[in-house]
């Protein structure tokens, strides 16, 4: 499986980030506000009404390639009906394959690319442009994101000045998700510092439950792992240089990372299932089986982003009572906070296709999939109401608040042969070190040689 809707980033918005979180780690689940549409409308309104002008597409079909699958798929379907809804077009939703500038690519090769790509990566924007894959936003889809996110949103969407991207969905990837029955068994606490959560940790396992559940067969969730750590250790400057390759995965400051989380992936009976279960654990699992089972699950507590909520709302737990969050404590001065996100890209210029990229970029289409839960968006027009329970609502509100001040996840960052592919690179990389996390010196050198080769330096 890959990342559920990678992926932002932020350093110095972390502080605020994670006062607003902790205002959330009580608050039970509760019904959101309306912000619906008016079927039909076009122009004016306000949040619960149509706020973008859209064409009339009668006959147009489009498709929208994108890898999410399951529950993530299923409520962007229907944001692509609201969309059909307004204009008339058919759209068709293609389930691509990561990589996914590979599936692309196979696609154009054959003469049948889809209209609008859902690019998870940075690095594969700028890839799709530089393969003359990628159109430019027009003025209507530029408007939308002009008045409706902040310059950094609107940069990171941008090749050689250029705007291509749209980002629709977003992720806080800082988070701690606990099973609340768990931790009042253990008398734990929710950490604020690293060797608070080690302190928690133990406290759960000396209660009878493992502390953590990790998604070990999706090599993803453990480059989250590694750059909560890093950034909040290192330091955001080296976070950046590491992310350029500008500094080597040599480094002494990776070897530091890596030494702290062997304190968790190397400490016997504190990952469920140990190294070979939770190599064979996909992310949803690690999940459920975390709010699955009451107060005996298979584990205490699981690290993973907002979109978690979408796992643990196929469980009988509660987010905000059964299933409550914590920032990812500091292990440095700061506590960090990783985000990610994904972007509409137009590989077929039309006016159908411009038409989906405006509508991705206003507040109407991202209320659609707000209201349905495990989903936030970067547009800051969108109404906090518009979320589902107030734990959500307190994460969204903090990833507006945090305007043009985060970072890009790394492995977003980085070429996809390196951050992003199943099996190899720095997936595959972290997952022989979840397997024997004594040998910092070696993972250092795989990573190092499989930086060199997608990066084409020498860090």
């Amino acid at each position: 499986m890959r990342k559920p809707s990678d992926t932002i980033r932020g350093h110095r918005a972390g502080t605020a980030l994670a006062a607003l979180l902790a205002g959330a780690l009580t608050l039970t689940a509760c019904s959101g506000g309306d912000g619906g549409k008016k079927d039909g409308e076009e122009g004016g309104g306000g949040a619960t009404g149509s706020t973008v002008n859209l064409p009339k597409l009668d006959g147009t079909q489009l498709e929208v390639a994108a890898v999410w699958t399951g529950t993530e798929q299923e409520n962007f379907k229907k944001v692509l009906a609201e969309f059909e809804k307004r204009t008339g077009a058919k759209v068709t939703f293609v389930p691509a394959q990561d990589p996914i500038i590979n599936f692309l690519g196979s696609k154009i090769a054959g003469g049948q690319p889809p209209d609008v790509a859902m690019l998870p990566q940075p690095g594969a924007i700028k890839q799709a442009v530089e393969k003359k894959w990628a159109k430019p936003l027009g003025p209507d889809a530029v408007k939308e994101l002009t008045k409706n996110y902040s310059q950094g949103w609107q940069d990171i969407g941008e090749v050689d000045g250029k705007p291509y991207g749209v980002y629709y969905k977003a992720a806080n990837k800082s988070l701690i998700w606990y099973n609340s029955a768990v931790f009042e068994n253990a008398g734990a606490k929710a950490p604020k510092t690293w060797p608070e959560l080690l302190t928690t940790a133990q406290a759960v396992y000396d209660s009878g439950v493992t502390p953590f559940s990790v998604g070990g067969a999706d090599g993803w969730t453990l480059t989250d792992w590694f750059e909560n750590v890093y950034l909040s250790q290192a330091g955001p400057e080296k976070y950046d240089q590491l992310a350029k390759h500008e500094i080597k995965w040599t480094d002494p400051s990776v070897k530091q990372a890596l030494t702290t989380l062997a304190q968790i992936w190397g400490k016997k009976d504190y990952v469920a299932g140990g190294a070979d279960g939770a190599l064979q654990t996909e992310f949803p699992a690690s999940v459920t089986q975390t709010f699955t089972g009451g107060d005996q699950p298979k584990a205490g507590m699981v690290f993973e982003g907002d979109f978690a909520q979408v796992n643990i709302g196929e469980t009988k737990a509660k987010v905000g009572a059964d299933a409550k969050v914590f920032p990812f404590p500091a292990v440095g001065s700061t506590a960090p906070v990783v985000s990610g996100g994904d972007a509409a890209v137009i590989l077929k210029d039309s006016k159908g296709a411009q038409a989906l990229a405006t509508f991705l970029a206003s507040p109407d289409a991202a209320t659609v999939q707000a209201k349905l839960g495990g989903y936030l968006s970067p547009n800051k027009n969108v109404a906090e109401s518009a979320y589902p329970n107030e734990t959500q609502r307190t994460i969204a509100k903090a990833l507006i608040k945090s305007g043009d001040d985060f970072r890009f996840d790394m492995s977003d960052q980085a070429p996809q042969a390196f951050g992003g592919t199943p099996g190899k690179g720095e997936w595959k990389d972290l997952q022989d070190f979840l397997k024997n996390p004594k040998d910092v010196a070696g993972t250092q050198a795989r990573l190092e040689k499989d930086a060199a080769a997608a990066y084409g330096n020498k860090g």
